[in-house]
């Protein structure tokens, strides 16, 4: 079964042989004090920033954790759907989580979380943009009246960029209460490797630093991360071969089912549909050996999601879905 359900890459950014050489330099023996400082200065770099507005964890999960232990006391405020783990993280702390409900298309209206702002005086608002599991990209118009909002009441506005590098670059001016979180799951794909950046100003980086491990994150890790960084060129082409598989996925369901499923704009890897015929259409995939993710919650029970996958098995995707489409003309002639 290829799994199409999870948001990951189907790629490897380094060949087995140059992974087995970075590991086999690699000094685990020693703590990695200097491997640390050298991703940070590498990453940052990568971005144009500096290595001092940057702090790294075990996945953009644990970034989440700490947010919920170090933020001001009060509740956090989210999205609803949005990543689950935000709620997952707020129950396993015990700190209280408020939620603004979607639109019918899962758009989110901004006088909506505004008053939801003032309602809740949350410590913090968090949401991933672009959105999970829409794939919408929100403007820095829309993102900005909510860092404002938040800085009137003195809470903070953390954005999840997890599918950022599929999505459009935006300038956001950075400040105290504004985080950005960031993981090399996904256009990087080290998934496995687990691996999450949090940006903001020293100031609040430093403040995220009185919970953080001494050695965040193991050698292997930061030696394969610090080698992409430092190969900007070979990984920015890396990227660019994600966002063609992404490009190719939306135009599999635009140009073959599109005018008979509603298929949801998506700035990520991967693509949401909806409705009863994206069921049929999900289940037949599922039965053709792809894997997409068919929701159990009831509130999604309308949506199947696919991500990407590799050229070949594109190729294959596509003649699976086009099978599905003349069944269904006949079905409906019929």
């Amino acid at each position: 079964m290829i799994r199409i359900n999870k948001n990951e890459s189907p790629l490897k950014p380094l060949s087995q042989e140059l992974i087995a050489s970075i590991i086999s330099k690699s000094a685990f023996n020693f703590y990695p004090d200097a491997e640390y400082e050298r991703f940070k200065e590498a990453y940052a770099q990568f971005y144009g920033f500096e290595a001092e507005q940057i702090i790294a964890g075990n996945g953009s999960d644990e970034l989440i954790q700490k947010l919920m232990l170090i933020m001001p006391e009060g509740p956090a405020l989210t999205l609803n759907p949005d990543f689950f783990m935000y709620q997952a993280y707020a129950k396993q702390v015990q700190r209280p989580i408020h939620f603004v409900e979607a639109e019918t298309d899962l758009t989110f209206d901004l006088n909506k979380i505004l008053k939801a702002i003032d309602t809740h005086q949350p410590s913090f608002f968090i949401m991933s943009n672009p959105h999970n599991p829409s794939g919408k990209q929100y403007d820095v118009s829309f993102l900005t009246a909510i860092a404002n909002k938040m800085k009137d009441i003195g809470g903070y506005f953390v954005i999840d960029e997890a599918y950022l590098d599929f999505g459009e670059a935006y300038d956001f001016s950075m400040a105290d209460h504004v985080l950005q979180m960031r993981t090399l799951s996904k256009a990087f794909a080290i998934a496995g490797l687990r691996l999450g950046v949090l940006i903001s100003t020293p100031k609040t980086i430093d403040k995220i630093k009185q919970i953080e491990h001494p050695y965040p994150l193991n050698t292997v890790t930061l030696n394969i991360a610090i080698y992409m960084f430092e190969h900007s060129t070979t990984t920015r082409q890396f990227i660019e071969h994600q966002r063609h598989l992404a490009q190719r996925l939306k135009d599999i369901f635009n140009d073959n089912v599109g005018d008979v499923i509603y298929i949801f704009p998506s700035a990520t890897n991967f693509v949401l549909t909806k409705g009863a015929l994206a069921h049929s259409l999900g289940q037949y995939i599922a039965g053709k050996g792809f894997q997409p993710r068919i929701y159990d919650e009831p509130e999604m029970s309308e949506y199947v999601r696919y991500s990407i996958a590799t050229d070949e098995q594109l190729d294959e995707l596509t003649q699976i879905v086009q099978d599905w489409r003349k069944q269904y003309e006949i079905s409906k002639n019929a």
